[in-house]
């Protein structure tokens, strides 16, 4: 493990927020790239991407801060924004918030689910790598690809030492490569709006659910993780929204085959 990558001076610069930054970098250039290709320059598009990152950085540390039901057991939100956890399932629903409050100022109409999919995936696969390399792997495994930290490191992250450990972040780097694979396999053949968007997050909610139970986090009910009951707390919402974006979609196809004819239209 290589929580920190180098020191300038007594400042430490830690791997994890190296590689979110990196991250961060990726999905912009990606995103830029499917604004070219799409032809979808705009310049209200800036207002939409300002607040999807206002946003994802804002819930990202404030949506961990409710980590007990009694909210006077809780930190003061200024000390969660300061020094608390940072969870990417909140920054999504912030980004996600963020974006659409972006769209509402900036006046943008159109849906952007489709631009934004593949950025997103490429940003988490390269933002995990620094997770893999500053956080506890995973609850130990007898499969071969298992961590094994040296007593110093597995002291210093509360895990034990030369024990196999699940590389639960790395298999979180391989589901979103696998992902942003598929959505440029699927950008040309799924074209209704947001909907490339919609199947992504489905995908990673499922995903994160199953892989929460190798990641070692704290168990807080019914055998459940915090992230997994954020989850299971979404899912009506997530729901709703694939059924939607799926009737629509449906929709969208059913005007695409009215408007091109057919061969045999064709030549009669």
């Amino acid at each position: 493990m290589h929580p920190v990558i180098a020191r300038i001076g007594p400042v430490a610069i830690l791997s994890h927020d190296v590689f979110v930054a990196l991250g961060i970098g990726v999905a912009a250039l990606v995103l830029l790239w499917e604004i070219r290709r799409r032809h979808a320059q705009d310049e209200r598009l800036w207002y939409v991407l300002a607040g999807a990152l206002v946003g994802g950085a804002l819930l990202a540390r404030l949506g961990t801060w409710a980590q007990h039901l009694d909210p006077r057991d809780n930190a003061p939100l200024l000390e969660q924004w300061a020094y608390g956890n940072r969870s990417i399932l909140s920054g999504l629903l912030g980004a996600y918030l963020g974006a659409l409050l972006g769209k509402r100022v900036g006046g943008y109409p159109h849906k952007t689910g489709n631009l934004f999919a593949p950025a997103v995936a490429a940003g988490m696969a390269v933002g995990r790598i620094g997770c893999l390399l500053a956080e506890p792997p995973g609850t130990p495994t007898s499969l071969p690809w298992g961590i094994r930290l040296d007593a110093a490191h597995a002291a210093a992250m509360h895990v034990p030492a030369g024990v196999a450990l699940h590389p639960s972040f790395a298999y979180e780097i391989l589901f979103h490569l696998a992902a942003f694979a598929a959505l440029l396999a699927l950008r040309g053949r799924i074209t209704a709006p947001g909907r490339l968007f919609t199947i992504y997050l489905a995908a990673y909610a499922a995903f994160r659910f199953g892989v929460e139970f190798v990641r070692g986090n704290e168990v807080v009910w019914a055998g459940l993780t915090r992230s997994q009951l954020f989850l299971l707390a979404l899912l009506p919402l997530t729901a709703t929204r694939f059924a939607w974006h799926y009737a629509r979609g449906r929709a969208h196809d059913r005007s695409r085959d009215r408007e091109v004819p057919n061969e045999a239209e064709a030549l009669t």
